[in-house]
């Protein structure tokens, strides 16, 4: 997670009520209800094509000023007095790096310095024109660090566009990691959220990230469900192999036609398939608004 202030965690003292993700074709934003487990309003408004384009080394927003109008009307829709919001920004424009230490550096500067060597040569930018943001959990071997990078500039041309429609950008996640919070994960799980241009995988279990991938995706967002389990099958079996386990259930976003492509899943891996966002956590505000591509905005607000 990357905050204004560039903590290193994945929690904030006052958790913003709004969430508003950026999609290379739409914004969509929602407010969460105040016992927190479902959205009360949301709303989904349509980009000019061109308007933003993902990307880690480029400008992202290339249409700026119709961004933030953008930005403007979906928050404006649904955030009544509330100014703060968690940014959900695309996947394409943040690396996401699982990093495995036999320990890190007790001071928070020192533990910094540590992963950013560990990123140095895996990313196409150079790490000193970073921003980094990382979340440490413990493993069997020592400790497994979650890391999100993104260029400076990139990062900074999001949070401007939120600022000038208004609201202030206290928390930022990519799109795969903010989805993480509306998953269930008590036994082996996989997490697949599909967009226009890539498709991201997670695994978790015990509530532990234990694999994330996110893979170029030419066929968008109609993907079939056998190409989709086609794209998803080698990540299976390296975890598999690698941990000695079966892959139990699976939750799955951004397919607009989920009632083939859950099935065809299904067949394809024996496990347990269902949509990430459930009518539930919508509630009655859905209206038109596409559920299969709220798992950005709902995760980050549920989790």
């Amino acid at each position: 997670m990357f905050s204004s202030v560039m903590n290193s965690s994945f929690k904030t003292s006052s958790k913003p009520t709004l969430a508003c993700e950026i999609a290379d074709d739409r914004v969509l934003a929602g407010r969460i209800s105040e016992n927190g487990e479902v959205l009360e309003t949301c709303a989904s408004y349509e980009l000019s094509p061109g308007s933003v384009v993902p990307d880690l080394t480029e400008n992202n927003l290339r249409q700026s000023d119709a961004v933030c109008q953008t930005i403007r009307d979906a928050l404006g829709s649904v955030a009544g007095r509330a100014r703060d919001v968690i940014a959900v920004l695309p996947d394409a424009a943040v690396r996401v790096a699982l990093l495995d230490f036999d320990a890190l550096p007790a001071t928070q500067s020192e533990a910094e310095g540590v992963v950013r060597f560990r990123l140095k040569k895996s990313l196409p930018f150079d790490v000193e024109k970073a921003r980094v943001s990382y979340q440490a959990q413990t493993s069997s071997s020592g400790v497994r660090v979650v890391a999100a990078v993104a260029l400076s500039s990139v990062l900074e041309d999001y949070e401007a566009a939120f600022r000038q429609a208004g609201y202030s950008p206290g928390v930022v996640l990519p799109s795969m990691l903010a989805a993480l919070g509306a998953a269930t994960a008590d036994r082996p799980t996989l997490v697949v959220k599909v967009d226009a241009r890539t498709a991201s995988i997670a695994i978790l279990d015990q509530q532990q990230l234990l694999l994330f991938r996110t893979l170029e995706n030419t066929r968008g967002v109609n993907i079939t469900g056998e190409q989709l389990a086609e794209e998803i099958y080698p990540s299976i079996v390296f975890f598999q192999d690698t941990y000695h386990l079966n892959i139990d259930r699976i939750f799955v976003a951004g397919l607009p036609d989920s009632g083939t492509a859950l099935p065809a899943l299904r067949a394809a891996t024996g496990a347990e398939v269902m949509e990430l966002v459930s009518a539930s956590q919508l509630g009655s505000s859905v209206g038109s608004v596409p559920r299969w591509r709220m798992a950005g905005v709902v995760g980050a607000l549920v989790s």
